[in-house]
């Protein structure tokens, strides 16, 4: 099944759901090591150069993510779940969305705000432009800076909302012992 039913999640769900999983761990822990790096060795540009590429794929994956979730609604939680464990779900994967866009284009920001100038070019063969830099950031310095903290911000949210998103999936196969999780596994669950 490609699409979603109302007891699950197709095939193309379930493929955006753990590609931009596997993608935004990756990054993630790109983002980290690059951090203790020395910032300006070939070597660090280059790991940078890929750190970018990868978040403007999340961000293109977002994009198309959120169109199939417009044309193709999310299958309905259990109908046993309380309603403030429901409200919270989707309080969740709200901002979970909001992060996935917000990340990615505090990134740009930051780029674009820096001092040196430096393209963004996506896999070292599409070149990206950068984005104008708005003026209460300050000069170049003060807006790379700002925008700095907050990408590293805006990451370690999306880290601990993705600890409590998993945390959540493994009580609901563990304790509640619904399907929650078993339909972001396996489309055989969106035919009812």
């Amino acid at each position: 099944m490609l699409r979603n039913s109302k007891s699950g999640y197709g095939l193309i769900a379930i493929l955006f759901h753990w590609s931009m999983a596997l993608l935004m761990f990756g990054v993630f822990g790109l983002g980290l090591y690059m951090h203790e790096l020395p910032q300006f060795e070939e070597r660090t540009f280059a790991l940078y150069q890929l750190h970018k590429s990868f978040g403007f794929t999340i961000l293109a994956l977002v994009v198309l993510r959120l169109m199939w979730r417009f044309a193709n609604p999310a299958p309905r939680l259990p109908g046993a779940m309380p309603l403030w464990e429901k409200a919270a779900a989707h309080g969740a994967h709200a901002v979970l969305y909001a992060l996935m866009f917000a990340i990615p284009l505090s990134g740009w920001l930051m780029v674009s705000a820096s001092p040196w100038g430096i393209p963004t070019v996506l896999f070292d063969t599409i070149p990206v432009p950068h984005l104008p830099v708005p003026g209460f950031l300050g000069a170049k310095e003060a807006a790379e800076s700002v925008m700095k903290e907050v990408h590293e911000l805006l990451a370690w949210a999306m880290i601990v909302l993705v600890a409590f998103h998993a945390a959540a999936a493994i009580k609901h196969h563990l304790i509640a012992r619904d399907d929650t999780l078993r339909r972001m596994l396996s489309p055989r669950s969106a035919r009812a």
